[in-house]
């Protein structure tokens, strides 16, 4: 199916702790003979991913009366996980929950083995947080201005820090740098972790991140926290302006978790799963676990996430173009 045909069959619809490796969870009245759901997800356990799959795991089977089988599939960003997924190509009970590096991941590993839209049917983009914007305790700024007035007086003397190449804390720092006319020199790591501790410690001077994960070092004083990349303000950190109203128009950014199936399911299949997958996450008290750790519910339509993955892919692939940037 090219891109164009899997945006079209998309649209039918839009008017219409960590537990074992392979956790199962079954409906009471879900047949004996029923064939388990496998929520294939590209992560280890732990994390925002792995808890949106496990919440998934718990209501799913009730809603589509078959049992559900989480299964981490980590490695290369995610790609690991979405091969194995392309292999699926008309299977009706896999699932898979992607994140942001669905969309750039093409840039990263230009010989994927597999088409981001062709193979792959869209379900709904489930969550979205947006990115904070960290610096260390002993960095002699407190607001965005001041940053950027700093960075522009030292150019290329300042580091950023990233999870790798190629990742959104990347690439969000570069479409930063492009719109403030800045250089900052870019330090990755193999991991979000050691890209924290390294502004932690004051090796880098900048690092894009999780209010999950940033948010206890802001509290403790080892990082201060600038700026939110999304377009409004982050409900569990309301105080800290966006980069765009911090002198930046325009800028906005943010992570987000998604869930798509195998291409060539059937449509009906589709729409059932975009049913169970966003009522069990819509629900009050779900609402409130994701809330809990930043997460913010999106719960688009299939055709909306298809247009959205396609937008975001192009909108990376130009800022890797306009920027000469190396991912390899």
């Amino acid at each position: 199916m090219d891109r164009r045909r899997w945006l079209t069959a998309s649209g039918a619809l839009l008017c219409g702790s960590a537990i074992s490796r392979r956790a199962r969870a079954q409906a009471p009245t879900a047949p004996a003979d029923a064939k388990a759901l496998q929520v294939v997800v590209p992560v280890p356990p732990g994390g925002s991913v792995d808890l949106t799959a496990r919440l998934l795991g718990e209501r799913l089977p009730a809603l589509l009366g078959q049992p559900v089988v989480v299964d981490n599939r980590p490695g290369a960003s995610g790609s690991i996980a979405a091969a194995s997924v392309a292999r699926a190509a008309g299977d009706p009970n896999t699932l898979m929950l992607v994140f942001d590096s669905h969309a750039t991941n093409a840039l990263v590993y230009p010989q994927l083995p597999y088409d981001t839209q062709r193979d792959f049917t869209p379900i709904s983009r489930l969550l979205s947080f947006p990115l904070v914007f960290a610096v260390p305790a002993s960095l002699p700024v407190n607001t965005l201005p001041e940053f950027v007035a700093l960075a522009r007086q030292r150019p290329g003397a300042l580091n950023y820090s990233s999870a790798g190449l190629g990742t959104l804390n990347h690439l969000a720092v570069e479409l930063f740098k492009m719109r403030t006319s800045t250089h900052l020199v870019h330090i990755p790591y193999r991991g979000g972790a050691p890209a924290l501790q390294s502004v932690m410690n004051g090796d880098v001077q900048l690092f894009l991140g999780s209010w999950v994960a940033i948010g206890p070092h802001v509290r403790s004083g080892r990082v201060k926290a600038l700026g939110v990349s999304s377009a409004r303000r982050y409900s569990v950190a309301p105080d800290l302006p966006t980069i765009a109203e911090s002198g930046v128009p325009g800028y906005d950014v943010s992570t987000w978790i998604g869930a798509l199936a195998p291409a060539r399911i059937p449509a009906a299949r589709q729409q059932a799963l975009h049913a169970a997958v966003t009522q069990a996450l819509s629900a009050p008290d779900v609402r409130q676990t994701l809330a809990q750790q930043g997460l913010e519910w999106v719960g688009s339509t299939p055709a909306e996430f298809a247009v959205f993955i396609d937008s975001e892919a192009r909108r990376w692939n130009e800022l890797v173009v306009q920027r000469k940037l190396s991912l390899s």
